[in-house]
């Protein structure tokens, strides 16, 4: 029997994480001959040895290859392109799926089967970890954005590939992930806006739910957001006219007064939902936050240029 639906994981450094998420797939209310589970280690993984007895075993049929060259997109090509499915879900090695995950992918794609279709499911943060308030404003716009979605019509802008899925009839006809240009960083954005000159529509789907694994703080994204702007200003450069949307975003918090932080103490003790003084003290917090990782983003920016 044909599996229904390929979930591709690429992954580097991490197989006691993966080991994780394959246990959560273990669990999913979908029979396990409706899915198949392709881990792909980049090509600088040191610990192939650990992945393959993790992927080992599973009730599902699973195995694990070796990308061609470093990045996240030549592992997720050599996934999808290895894929014995017509339907491709693409998660992240720290996102913990939900029982219902790959149901509801699939649910989904049945309703609505034409070759441009795809499917964003939700990522929240873990159970398991202490979410800061920090983390808790990286949910709006700057490392995902699902507050903003409105219905179920995403936009080909949130193509976020820690949870989504599409025809690999499409990844075809478009060749899949820019593996030269964008091995790692707006990949995903750039597969997306390829797509959309197609007609892709990316449908949300609130309860194909995940959970994401990965605590984080302000140090740590001082130095993403410096990865980003390289991967940002390469993509601008290959698409321009789509604007540089954190350039712009930190360009314009660089020029603003300095923010003072109080909001960014408070927010642990004040819901953003809380009337009148909720948004007061949250507007506050972004400033200091985005003043915080302006300097940094805005420095390899300049640094990318030379």
């Amino acid at each position: 029997m044909s599996p229904e639906i390929s979930v591709v994981i690429p992954t580097l450094g991490r197989p006691a994480m993966v080991e994780r998420v394959l246990e959560r797939l273990d669990r999913q209310t979908v029979t396990p001959g409706a899915f198949e589970v392709i881990v792909v280690a980049d090509a600088k993984e040191e610990r192939a040895d650990e992945l393959e007895r993790a992927v080992a075993a599973r009730e599902y049929s699973a195995r694990c290859l070796r990308a061609p060259k470093p990045g996240a997109s030549a592992a997720r090509n050599a996934g999808w392109r290895s894929a014995g499915a017509p339907l491709v879900l693409f998660i992240d090695d720290d996102i913990l799926p939900e029982p219902v995950l790959v149901a509801e992918h699939l649910r989904w794609h049945g309703a609505h089967p034409a070759e441009n279709i795809g499917v964003l499911g939700l990522v929240r943060w873990a159970d398991e970890l202490e979410v800061t308030p920090f983390m808790r404003w990286l949910e709006n716009g700057i490392q995902f954005d699902y507050p903003n979605i409105e219905g179920t019509e995403a936009g080909w802008g949130r193509f976020y590939t820690a949870n989504a899925s599409v025809k690999r009839g499409l990844l075809e006809r478009v060749g899949g992930f820019d593996e030269e240009r964008l091995p790692f960083g707006y990949e995903d954005l750039d597969l997306a806006l390829r797509m959309h000159a197609h007609g892709f529509r990316l449908l949300y789907n609130r309860a194909a739910v995940a959970e994401h694994l990965h605590p984080m703080d302000l140090e740590f994204w001082k130095r993403r957001v410096s990865r980003i702007a390289i991967s940002e200003r390469r993509f601008v450069a290959m698409h321009p006219e789509v604007p540089p949307y954190f350039y712009e975003l930190f360009s314009a918090a660089a020029a603003a007064p300095p923010a003072r932080g109080r909001g960014a103490r408070l927010a642990r003790f004040v819901p953003r939902s809380l009337p009148v003084i909720g948004p007061r003290v949250w507007g506050s917090a972004d400033a200091a936050y985005r003043q915080a990782l302006a300097g940094p983003f805005l420095e390899a920016w300049e640094a990318a240029g030379d």
